[in-house]
């Protein structure tokens, strides 16, 4: 169980060395939010969602005309009912671009309360709906989900082993029953596999795993971790995060000694022990809670910090081979990595919130290999302003959900985003996507769909446009913006 966090900004000295330091990969957003940014997901117009900590109110962030989000600027949106101000909740973005968050382990206070309430926000109305738990649930807290490829929202009780499927147009609950769990929800956390099954580290189990088979909707073991990844007293995990060669990069907690770390082949099914983590500054690190991203290059960003929720967080980039020493973020002595959720930028720079007014834009080396990328197969020539069109093509989903966390926040980006830039002005455009034909991830040469709405207020004129997923961009069309 982690805590609420008092107080950890960042001193204005500290961001301006961050600012001029060449050797810094890290900048500050120079319009940095006036609230203590937590939870932060990716809307499908571009824009960034991001939750006041253990608040109800949350923000927008929009980018500048360039596309830039470091240059971005903030609005209040609307805020939740004032009984529900969750920390550490489930959150995702659902196929029809509304954003649903679940749970909370804390609610307003610094007393964990494991609440089985929810909402959901609709960006055209700007408001939230409140969503009535699965029936008999007591409580959901920092619980697991995932969005399944054919769009179902699945959700965990966090204090059980209970499962259910929501229905974003009746609000309605579907349980699953029977599902062979082995152990309970908590402390785990949800990857989806590119077969469309679901794949689990035991936290109580350890060093078991486990697929969740979404046709049998039943759980069946994935098989020994080899090395234990769980704390034995708490059960925190790190994230696991799928990689474009089809490997799963699972981290561990450093509790009594070395943190662990694993690695599963979705090919043939089987793990192996990765390399641990090392001792930095005399102390282990590792990942009990905190965040991981899946970089453009194919390498993941992690954040770890000495034992269990130990200050004095460091990062890392797992390259398939070697975990490499990565730059750090201000003010990182005083903030253990719980603190940390990382989102995958349309631009491939990941976003890092710390529960506190300083925002972070890592950009990293190295570039996607190509055949990664998104392909538009059909799209319009020309557009009207405030319609709507189908493009289709492949890969619209990326190869990977992107960035995870331990188990108590989610912020998949595995949709495509619509991105079109005037030609003579160069600014930056993102039409709003729904309704997608796949929310499966390493689609391969599948054909899938999206529909896009062309913004009413933006730049008529040749343009190009492409699609984004996970922060890497299809080669453009061109297309007539009227």
């Amino acid at each position: 169980m982690k805590f609420v966090r008092s107080c950890t900004i960042a001193s204005a000295a500290l961001l301006m060395l961050a600012a001029l330091s060449g050797a810094q990969t890290w900048t500050p957003l120079h319009n940095q939010p006036s609230f203590a940014a937590n939870t932060a997901l990716l809307l499908t117009d571009g824009t960034v969602m991001a939750q006041d900590t253990n608040a109800s109110d949350w923000w927008r962030l929009t980018p500048d005309n360039t596309g830039s989000y470091i240059n971005g600027t903030w609005k209040q949106v609307a805020s939740l009912p004032p009984n529900y101000a969750p920390l550490y909740h489930s959150a995702a973005v659902l196929v029809d671009g509304r954003l649903i968050i679940e749970g909370g382990e804390y609610n307003g206070t610094n007393t964990p309360v494991w609440t089985n309430q929810g909402a959901i926000y609709d960006p055209k109305t700007n408001k939230w709906t409140m969503i009535h738990p699965p029936s008999g649930w007591t409580s959901i807290g920092d619980a697991e989900s995932v969005i399944l490829p054919n769009g179902t929202y699945m959700q965990s009780n966090a204090l059980s082993i209970q499962q259910a499927t929501f229905n974003p147009k009746t609000l309605a609950w579907t349980q699953i029953n029977n599902t062979n769990k082995a152990d309970g929800f908590d402390e785990e956390g949800w990857l989806l596999l590119p077969n469309g099954n679901v794949l689990t580290v035991d936290s109580g189990n350890a060093p078991n795993s486990e697929i969740y088979n979404a046709t049998t909707k039943k759980w069946a073991s994935a098989g020994s971790t080899i090395v234990r990844l769980s704390d034995p007293s708490t059960g925190e995990l790190g994230p696991m995060v799928l990689r474009p060669d089809g490997t799963v990069f699972a981290t561990g907690c450093a509790s009594s000694g070395v943190a662990h770390t694993a690695i599963y082949d979705t090919k043939t099914g089987k793990w192996k022990a990765g390399p641990s983590f090392p001792k930095v500054g005399g102390k282990f690190v590792g990942i009990g809670d905190g965040p991981g991203a899946l970089l453009p290059s194919g390498n993941v960003l992690l954040m770890a910090s000495p034992g269990v929720f130990g200050n004095g967080v460091v990062f890392f980039e797992w390259n398939g081979a070697k975990l490499l020493p990565a730059p750090n973020v201000p003010g990182a002595s005083t903030e253990p990595s719980y603190v940390g959720d990382m989102l995958i930028l349309p631009t491939g720079q990941i976003l890092l919130t710390q529960q506190s007014t300083d925002v972070e834009v890592y950009t990293a080396k190295g570039s996607p290999n190509p055949v990664w990328a998104p392909t538009i197969k059909t799209a319009p020539t020309s557009v009207t302003r405030g319609n709507s069109y189908v493009i289709s093509g492949t890969q619209f989903n990326g190869l990977s959900q992107g960035a995870m966390y331990g188990d108590d926040t989610q912020a998949a980006t595995n949709y495509p985003l619509v991105r079109i830039t005037n030609n003579a002005t160069k600014h930056v455009f993102y039409a709003k996507t729904h309704n997608h034909s796949s929310m499966g991830v390493a689609t391969g040469g599948t054909v899938v769909s999206t529909t896009l709405d062309v913004p009413s207020a933006m730049e008529t004129g040749a343009s190009s446009m492409v699609v984004v997923a996970n922060g890497i961009a299809s080669l453009p069309v061109n297309v007539t913006v009227n």
